[in-house]
């Protein structure tokens, strides 16, 4: 009886062994792919933001496109002249296909240029606070200001109002929720040395700018998030990504260290990363951003195409020793949860 039990047992125990060999893991078949997204029709997408489509069911990406594959134009004007473009996921972030590019019916100026967006929903509206650039141009000593902009499907956009801020040269909208049931936006002043400023409004639509937030160095693109018990801002300090952390929202601690400043391994990785974006799921913290992959010594300058084109890219975070850290050649295994 004893040596059937014994058998018994170890048949049950071989079975479980070739089961867990020959069965991949729920995980491993979740793994984001690097790039995680290549614009089709430019291929220079940039700053990305992602938000749940409730009307769909499917995850958005939203992101500044530039003209990286095309010839004859001087200086930055491939930088300018294109709308917000639209990548969709319709299997939790794991996957997303080029979709459109926004209706955006605002356009006072013959040219225009549309960057950074950033895109939140309130009370079954969705909001944009979008960068407009009042032309084409091939160098940055223009104008820029930032537009706000309601829809209800995420894809048509009317106008609402341009934001009064600190001047006519402002970049790069980040907007929360404040504890109090008020909103902060916070954003990048060109004119004060690339300095992260702030403004508070009662509703979305009107806006007092309060004057600088965070100045010890030049920055832009700034994330701002809440996670672990505290609020988090990363922003782009063009040797990877700086990070502050606050306990009200308002005083700042810069904390050492830039998150993707060494390059990676991956595919379109091997460069800093650039202009980030975070979105916090069940706990889980993934930071998406971009890299100019041509941008590295052994391309030659005069490959302009290489050196222009851009990649979008996704790591989780990770919370250790009260840091926020990540390790962009570690797999990133992601399911977004419409939680945001």
């Amino acid at each position: 009886m004893k040596k059937q039990i014994l058998l018994l047992y170890l048949y049950t125990m071989i079975g479980l062994l070739l089961a867990s060999c020959s069965a991949p893991s729920e995980q491993s078949d979740r793994i984001a792919a690097k790039p995680l997204f290549r614009d089709p029709v430019y291929d220079g997408a940039a700053d990305p933001v992602v938000i749940w489509n409730r009307h769909e069911n499917k995850w958005l990406m939203f992101y500044t496109n530039r003209r990286a594959n095309a010839e004859g134009l001087d200086g930055v004007t491939w930088v300018h002249g294109t709308r917000i473009g639209i990548a969709e996921s319709s299997d939790y972030g794991l996957t997303w296909q080029y979709r459109d590019t926004c209706d955006i019916q605002y356009r006072p100026d013959a040219e225009f240029s549309h960057w950074a967006p950033e895109v939140i929903e309130h009370d079954g509206t969705y909001h944009m606070y979008l960068t407009y650039v009042p032309g084409i141009f091939t160098d940055w000593n223009h104008p820029r200001n930032i537009i706000h902009l309601t829809s209800t499907n995420l894809i048509n956009w009317n106008y609402e109002s341009t934001l009064k801020l600190a001047n006519d040269k402002v970049i790069d909208a980040c907007v929360m929720q404040m504890p109090d049931g008020n909103w902060r936006m916070w954003y990048n002043n060109e004119k004060d040395g690339k300095s992260i400023y702030y403004a508070d409004s009662p509703d979305l639509y009107d806006w007092q700018d309060k004057g600088k937030a965070v100045g010890d160095q030049g920055g832009e693109g700034p994330v701002v998030f809440a996670w672990k018990n505290k609020y988090w801002m990363i922003t782009d300090v063009w040797q990877g990504l700086a990070v502050y952390q606050s306990d009200d929202l308002s005083n700042w601690q810069r904390i050492p260290g830039n998150l993707l400043e060494q390059p990676g391994s991956g595919p379109d990785d091997q460069v800093k990363g650039g202009h980030p974006y975070v979105v916090v799921s069940n706990d889980r913290a993934y930071l998406f951003y971009f890299t100019h992959p041509g941008r590295i010594d052994s391309i030659p300058e005069s490959d302009w195409y290489e050196k222009r084109r851009s990649s979008i890219q996704v790591v989780e975070l990770k919370y250790e020793n009260g840091q926020i850290v990540c390790d962009r050649d570690a797999p990133t295994f992601i399911e977004l949860q419409q939680n945001r």
